[in-house]
């Protein structure tokens, strides 16, 4: 957690803020019960009205600025906990960006969403906890305990006795809820990873008649999570009475052994009421601590999780020195190229070897699972080669700085990937400043158009996330259109007319030669 806070340096006036007004708040609430006491022993006593006015104004007064300086605190910490957890979000989404698909495999995406999202928002949580109760906590006990021993220091001998029974209670609650706890981000993350695997894919499970499998599917994650949140809550529900208890035989205490030094003329009522106040404030002190020590852990663990994330190194990264691109464009080489999968046992490739140069059309052709995929991943460098090399206009990709690269390369998936917005936008895509009449060409020559302008917005019409209003072939004539609309110089479809009927499958290669003429 400690390395995740020094993200919280452009905070460190409004943390500070934040100390100072806690500071303040605590104070008043310590001073309180004593002026109540003066109220009662010197006031109320000797009937003197002028006293109580005065005094209870101060009271008034000081319960007034405790109140301001617990909204001010409120609002920073809020401000800085929210902001805290924004940073978090910004750095963490870049991170994610940069990683290869290896490291995507690695960590899966439902867990990547999970620490994006619940993860942060336990830190964000637990900051705005740590601003406004860790640091008032201690100031109150230690202040509390410093005052009721001022108010009669033999009567606290009964605070010095009940504190180590609070400290085995908060200590045998935390030993059974922090396992609990760390457990939870784990059944968060595979309740995550069903629920999407069966949004996504939604239709298979229709169309294989698994539904009720998977409502089994989903509700034994669901269970394993709601007991695991259960058991957690059972302990923490027994905290609290159990410390009320302790904090209520903790007052018959004190008034039983109060009232009888009020007796012998040792003590004053008022004295007794505030030395009340000040063992309540001391208790609740250490329940307050108790409740962050037990939060703290969990948070623990999502910072964490976080930071696996954060200090994940990017197996593919742009060279310190970049090579001087070849005088040939849209010329690819392959020179004994052997690649295999992270963890795989068997290369994908071995020994690849080929050039595909501007105006030819390479095809590659094996049986599912060949390595077609892989082989054409290599390129945009979604991998690196274990040996051999990959050329591009003569330069090996891994000298290239990616975004250099990638803009060569007009790249359409297996499967079809189109974002929630236009159509328009899914197309330009490829090419952020293309004009209208770029996105219409590329649409026409993806064989796109006709079934873009039946729609009824057009170019305007809106794709819903993931492209389920549009059919499978749309979906791919758009791919296409969207690495269409670059003008790359060098085009990669990977099976991708897998969704076309024959008559617009020759349409769309027909028109392809055309346009691809010189890639």
């Amino acid at each position: 957690m400690f390395k995740l806070y020094r993200n919280l340096k452009p905070f460190a006036f409004s943390a500070a803020a934040v100390v100072l007004l806690v500071f303040l708040q605590t104070l008043s609430e310590l001073y309180l019960p004593t002026l109540m006491a003066d109220i009662v022993d010197t006031g109320i006593v000797k009937g003197d009205i002028d006293y109580i006015i005065r005094i209870g104004g101060l009271m008034l007064l000081v319960a007034g600025i405790g109140t301001v300086c617990s909204v001010m605190a409120s609002f920073l910490s809020s401000k800085t906990a929210t902001g805290f957890g924004t940073i978090l979000r910004r750095k963490i989404f870049a991170r994610v960006e940069s990683f290869s698909l290896q490291e995507f495999n690695h960590f899966g995406t439902a867990t990547l969403i999970t620490r994006t999202t619940n993860d942060i928002n336990q830190l964000q949580t637990v900051t705005f906890m740590i601003m406004r109760m860790m640091i008032m906590a201690p100031i109150m006990c230690i202040g509390g305990i410093i005052m009721a021993i001022s108010k009669d220091r033999p009567l606290s001998l009964v605070i010095v006795a009940v504190i180590p029974v609070i400290a085995i209670v908060i200590g045998f609650t935390m030993s059974k809820a922090i396992p609990l706890f760390k457990l939870m981000q784990l059944k968060i993350d595979k309740l995550n990873l069903v629920l999407r695997e069966n949004l996504t894919g939604i239709r298979v499970i229709r169309a294989f008649n698994r539904i009720e499998k998977e409502k089994a599917r989903f509700e034994d994650a669901n269970a394993d999570l709601t007991e695991n949140a259960i058991k957690v809550n059972k302990i923490m529900a027994a905290l609290m009475p159990v410390m009320m208890l302790v904090m209520n035989l903790t007052i018959i205490g004190i008034i039983w052994f109060g009232s009888i030094r009020i007796d012998h003329g040792d003590m004053q009522v008022g004295s007794l009421m505030a030395f009340i106040q000040y063992a309540m404030q001391i208790m609740i002190s250490l329940v307050i601590f108790s409740m962050m020590f037990i939060m703290v852990p969990r948070a623990s663990a999502s910072a964490v999780r976080i930071n696996e994330v954060l200090e994940t190194v990017p197996v593919i990264t742009d060279a310190e020195k970049s090579a001087s691109p070849g005088t040939k464009k849209g010329l690819l080489e392959f020179r004994d190229v052997t690649f295999s999968f992270p963890g795989a046992e068997q290369p994908a490739l071995s020994n690849i070897s080929f050039t595909a140069r501007p105006g030819e059309t390479t095809a590659i052709i094996g049986g599912t699972g060949s390595g077609k995929t892989a082989l054409v991943s290599l390129i945009p460098r979604f991998y690196d080669v274990d040996r051999g090399s990959v050329l591009v206009d003569g330069m090996d990709v891994r000298e290239m700085p990616q975004s250099s690269l990638r803009a060569k390369i007009g790249f359409v998936p297996q499967k079809a990937v189109l974002f929630t917005g236009t159509v328009t936008d899914n197309i330009r895509y490829g090419k952020a400043d293309a004009t209208a009449e770029e996105v219409r060409h590329a649409a026409a020559t993806a064989q796109a158009l006709e079934f873009i302008e039946g729609m009824k917005e057009g170019f305007d019409a809106v794709i819903e996330q993931g492209g389920i209003n549009v059919s499978g072939g749309q979906k791919q004539r758009l791919a296409i259109a969207r690495a269409l609309v670059r003008r790359p110089e060098i085009y990669i479809f990977d099976d991708s007319f897998s969704a076309l009927d024959f008559k617009t499958d020759a349409r769309l290669r027909g028109a392809l030669k055309k346009d691809t003429a010189e890639a």
